[in-house]
């Protein structure tokens, strides 16, 4: 049972970032594995740095997109937030579903805290994840995609970061360093 759930977080690396491809046209985009690492990367060290609660920030990075390795990377307008998710819902719970309870039931609690995004940690994990978003974006404009294009993704952005540091950092993706 662990290796079915070791075999679908893995499947991650084969689910692309809807977005890109939508509205990019990206034959070959970031994964949602690629999507992940970049967070988690993120998460360590904005966690470290502003002393959170380091563990939980990665675990709930980890498992904040794993639904889609049976669903796919849904995108705004595909289908309604409350069907999206649903369906996220019901597919994190049959992936988790094979776990000794112990650990099951506290992915489960990150889970809903993340979907709930009401703790001080949901909302610091919903902020990197649109802080690697534009990371992305930044790094798919120097690749020569049109600024046009890429706009919704900076606005989405800019809209949902609020913590001072990630701010800053989005800033200067924004400024090119």
């Amino acid at each position: 049972m662990i290796l079915d759930f070791f075999k679908t977080a893995a499947n991650l690396k084969n689910i692309p970032r809807q977005g890109w491809v939508d509205k990019l046209s990206i034959s070959n985009p970031e994964s949602v594995a690629d999507h992940s690492y970049s967070m988690a990367i993120i998460g360590m060290v904005m966690s470290d740095l502003e002393n959170n609660d380091s563990e939980k920030i990665l675990k709930m990075i980890l498992l904040h997109d794993l639904a889609e390795s049976k669903i796919g990377d849904l995108t705004p307008g595909q289908v309604s937030k409350e069907r999206k998710t649903t369906l996220e819902n019901n597919a994190f719970n049959q992936i988790i579903g094979g776990l000794p309870e112990m650990i099951k039931s506290q992915y489960l609690e990150i889970w809903i805290e993340y979907q709930e995004n009401t703790s001080p940690e949901s909302r610091l994990v919903h902020q990197m994840d649109k802080l690697e978003m534009a990371l992305q974006a930044k790094s798919y404009q120097d690749g020569g995609h049109d600024h046009e294009k890429l706009e919704s993704f900076f606005e989405s952005a800019k809209a949902e970061i609020t913590n001072p540091k990630l701010k800053e950092i989005f800033t200067e993706i924004l400024d090119g360093h």
